[in-house]
């Protein structure tokens, strides 16, 4: 399993690179997939916590449980893998 999240945060982000060449219009939708997934990800990191600072109950285990939300793990992995797209993306418009 480790070998998959390794490699797949690897190919997932040469295979955008890839695709962006061969289908110019995926180069908007990676980038408004990347914009509905970090308001996903800020809305439910922050409704997280007002709620822990709201319930005065700061504790490890109510901090945590934000990372068993599905949408919060999916939303950040393709951030994650987004930011190194854009990356890869950057250093090729720079050679």
């Amino acid at each position: 399993m480790k070998l998959l999240l390794i490699f797949g945060s690897m190919a997932a982000p040469l295979l955008m690179s890839f695709s962006r060449k061969a289908w110019p219009k995926s180069r908007p939708a990676f980038n408004l997939l990347a914009i509905i997934a970090a308001l996903v990800f800020g809305n439910i990191a922050s409704l997280a916590i007002y709620e822990i600072i709201q319930d005065n109950m700061v504790f490890m285990t109510n901090i945590h449980g934000i990372l068993l939300n599905p949408f919060f793990l999916l939303t950040g992995a393709y951030l994650g893998v987004y930011l190194v797209y854009r990356l890869i993306v950057w250093t090729f418009e720079e050679i």
